[in-house]
């Protein structure tokens, strides 16, 4: 049985695409064979369908082609322009070889004895030897004494080199085009992808030999510049395939933004800011010199804070001016003068963009459990580069540029593997919420509305910030009642009704999983805080892996390498907020 969709062209023409009604399950006979209308929806044939549009995706997309196949990249926006590296400029952990056993330590150290040493030293060392290539592409770093100081990037410029050089080689780009579910060959492995195209008005197919996730993580359309696009789109379509998240209990990142635009979250010009309440009573905010992470929001929760950056000397106003623009131009467009004058400023979720959690990898090829499935960038867990920590900035760009190779040259060669019949194999659409439903009513889901009741559920600090056994027990009890809406009858009359509907069911089952991951690790550790059990419990060395759709589980998958110190005891009430 099928439900056919009809989309709205215009008011002469329309096309009838086809989505099966019944979702893929765990027992074969029940799973949906994937059926075409071969007269609208677009059907296409790959080696490797790396997913996303950022850097890691173009990176996948790079290193799988050149291993000689053929690649489809598929974005949900336009490929250049679209996800958070696009919207402005970022620094890159890639120091010089005689730093790295110093920043290697360093970054170990704020993992919380939760990092891995050697994936942090490959990580280095891969962005290190990767960036040079950036430059032959034809980005341009700056120069000191006749060399490239290759320590930053910008994002706008950046992606545009990456852009060209993907076609260049030949990577076919499929542009606003989101892709939605996986296709499961009968043996498990992953075999492609399916999704709806916006300015085509149009499903389509890819069928492949592997897939790369790399859309980016989830920041529950909370209006973080660029991320908008991160949705967790990734995730929901790697569990529903058999894959597992990892850490998911370190989703809950805020970053610091001007209320009056809260949508640029730039914390460095913070760290030379001032302070104060609404009657203008110095709060401090500051430890040893340095912004106290968990200043802010403890500080939003008891009323209103305003900053100035009256800190900033002349050297560093220009660093601000120039470096971090982007952050500049609210108070330039407001006419504001920064630096004299009070703003209030606010906290924005930012979710697993700058937390941590995301699609578990098994192997240094960034392979998930799904045979032939890979994951890269913010959509995969960077548990073994930051712990619990956040990954924000220099360790995320380095990570996307590192572990978007490793999965490119992993989906190649398993690729290759399959032979040259691969596209024959029969396959499955393992798509299930907010794509298709049991449901015998004509009655569907408010997608808006399934979004804005998750959203009360993560934004307030009160609840994702501050966390206590009994407000995760409330929050999941109504997330639960939002993921049985999603299961109900999805709206496609038109693509943007059929991807609406998809994230809905994707931003609801993110929030369940950080939640109840963060409902069953009972210490507080980096961005994980919990005010009922408010200590680092250095017998907690593990992962926890989850999952689930319906019925939700974790795991402990504990660390057994030996540490480089000796564990101790610590109070930490402490978040990274950036």
């Amino acid at each position: 049985m099928t439900l056919r969709l009809t989309l709205r062209v215009n008011a002469e023409q329309s096309r009838g695409v086809e989505f099966p009604k019944q979702g893929a399950t765990t027992n074969k006979e029940e799973k949906q064979l994937l059926t075409v209308d071969s007269e609208t929806e677009l059907q296409l044939t790959a080696d490797v369908l790396v997913i996303g549009g950022g850097p890691a995706a173009a990176w996948a997309a790079s290193a799988a082609a050149a291993q000689g196949v053929k690649v489809i990249i598929a974005d949900k926006g336009f490929l250049g322009t679209s996800g958070a590296a696009a919207a402005s400029g970022n620094g890159i952990m890639a120091p010089s070889p005689e730093n790295w056993d110093k920043v290697v330590s360093e970054r170990y150290r704020i993992g919380n004895n939760l990092a891995n040493l050697r994936w942090i030293e490959r990580v280095i060392e891969k962005t290190w030897l990767s960036l040079p290539l950036v430059e032959d592409w034809g980005y341009r770093f700056p120069k000191e004494n006749g060399e490239s100081v290759r320590q930053s990037y910008y994002g706008p410029e950046y992606m545009r080199v990456l852009r060209k050089h993907l076609l260049r080689v030949g990577v076919q780009i499929l542009d606003q085009s989101p892709a939605l579910e996986l296709l499961l060959a009968e043996d498990g492995s992953v075999a492609g992808a399916r999704g709806v195209q916006r300015q085509n008005h149009r499903t389509y197919t890819v069928r492949a030999g592997a897939v790369v996730l790399a859309n980016g993580g989830c920041a529950y359309l909370s209006k973080a510049l660029g991320c908008n696009t991160n949705t967790g789109d990734g995730l929901l379509m790697a569990v529903e395939a058999g894959g597992e998240l990892s850490s998911m209990e370190a989703s809950n990142h805020y970053a610091i933004s001007t209320a009056f635009n809260a949508t640029v979250t730039r914390g460095v010009p913070f760290g030379w800011a001032s302070y104060s309440d609404e009657a203008g009573n110095d709060l401090g905010g500051y430890i040893n010199g340095r912004r106290d992470p968990a200043f802010l929001p403890n500080a939003l929760l008891k009323g209103p804070v305003y900053a100035r950056l009256d800190r900033a000397t002349p050297e560093v106003k220009a660093v601000i001016e120039k470096s971090h623009f982007i952050a500049y131009l609210p108070y330039k467009k407001a006419g504001i003068d920064p630096y004299t004058e009070r703003v209030p400023v606010t906290l924005v979720l930012e979710g697993t963009v700058r937390g941590t959690g995301g699609i578990r990898i098994i192997n240094d090829s960034c392979g998930t459990k799904v045979p032939g499935l890979y994951a890269a960038g913010d959509a995969a867990s960077r548990e073994f580069l930051a712990g619990l920590a956040s990954g924000g900035g220099g360790p995320n760009a380095a990570w996307a540029i590192s572990t978007g190779q490793w999965a490119g040259e992993g989906a190649a060669a398993f690729a290759k593997s399959l032979g040259a019949h691969a596209h024959e194999r029969v396959v499955y659409l393992a798509g299930q919420a907010g794509m298709r439903s049991q449901s015998t009513t004509s009655e569907t889901f408010d997608s808006q509305a399934i979004v804005r009741g998750v959203q009360a559920e993560v934004f307030p600090l009160e609840k994702n910030y501050l966390r206590s056994e009994q407000k995760l027990l409330d929050s999941l009890a109504k997330l639960e009642t939002l993921w049985q809406q999603v299961q109900g009858n999805p709206k496609q009359d038109t693509v943007r009704d059929i991807e609406f509907s998809r994230r809905a069911a994707a931003l609801t089952a993110v929030a369940r999983w950080g939640y109840f991951s963060a409902l069953h690790r009972k210490e507080t550790r980096s961005e994980h805080i919990r005010i009922d059990y408010p200590e680092t419990d250095p017998n907690q060395r593990y992962y926890q892996a989850t999952g689930g759709l319906n019925k939700l589980w974790v795991r402990r998958d504990w660390i057994t390498d030996e540490t480089t110190t000796s564990p101790v005891l610590t109070t930490q009430t402490t978040a990274s907020v950036s």
